[in-house]
């Protein structure tokens, strides 16, 4: 008697089977790789964070932004003053504004956003001061807008407000220049500003203005800046300029438009 071949029963695979696990295999292969990237993102952030750049590496980005037209050795050229005992303080102010690099030739700098991350404006800052010292960042207290308020506004009225407009919103000045707003100014700017006279604004040194003055007058600026507007309409706050502007558009616009109206009533 012939013996029967016994056939194994293959089973039927789902055809979804397939797709399943390239699936599942695809899914596996992402998680390792995600987590690998975050594992090395988070060391090179670890590193980045305890790498901190120095004076020689501001040198470097001195050379290669700024000496064209201050010189490779601080003297200035004809296209830019000598930094020669302008201190890291004036440097901070005028790369954190994004002042410098100069955007183009005119008759004061404007401000913009900074082209250099912080780190690297404290680095070039800090080569400044290496290679000639000059006016440095002021003790912590100064900036911590404790000052004596009232005091700070009163020397802000008698020494600042002519140009930066009593509300420190800003003002213009001779042959297209101007002085700039201070509503959103950090203490440090302020600062600097008072101690390093950029652009058109005089140095108040400690014989004019001390320590203790400068504080009372960033506290002051501090607190407008915080304090609520009340009254209406500030219109700027650049006092008689606009607000004879407005009456004349709206107030005398208004009286011309009830005059029309009655003569049309009339006829």
């Amino acid at each position: 008697m012939a013996r029967e071949k016994k056939h194994r029963s293959r089973g039927r695979r789902s055809p979804f089977a397939a797709a399943a696990l390239i699936g599942a295999g695809l899914l596996i292969t992402g998680g390792v790789y995600a987590g690998a990237s975050a594992a090395f993102a988070s060391n090179d952030q670890q590193t980045a964070a305890t790498t901190q750049l120095t004076a020689a590496d501001g040198e470097k980005l001195f050379n290669a932004n700024c000496a064209t037209c201050h010189g490779m050795n601080l003297e200035g050229t004809g296209q830019g003053p000598s930094l020669v005992g302008v201190g890291e303080l004036a440097v901070e102010f005028q790369l954190a504004t994004g002042r410098m690099p100069l955007q183009m030739q005119g008759p004061q700098a404007p401000q913009k956003k900074p082209q250099f991350t912080e780190e690297q404006i404290k680095a070039m800052a800090a080569y400044v001061q290496s290679v000639s010292p000059g006016p440095t960042y002021p003790k912590d207290e100064v900036l911590d807008g404790k000052g004596d308020v009232a005091r700070g506004a009163e020397l802000f009225r008698v020494n600042c407000a002519m140009c930066h407009n009593v509300a420190a919103a800003g003002g213009a000045l001779t042959e297209g220049k101007y002085a700039p707003a201070l509503t959103s100014t950090s203490a440090l700017h302020m600062y600097a500003a008072m101690v390093t006279g950029p652009q058109n604004m005089p140095v108040f040194g400690d014989m004019y203005l001390d320590d203790t003055d400068k504080r009372d007058i960033i506290s002051a600026l501090l607190y407008q800046q915080d304090a609520v507007q009340i009254g209406g309409f500030t219109l700027g706050s650049l006092g008689p300029v606009s607000e004879g502007l407005f009456i004349w558009i709206f107030g005398i616009g208004a009286l011309v438009a009830l005059t029309v109206w009655i003569t049309a009533k009339s006829n």
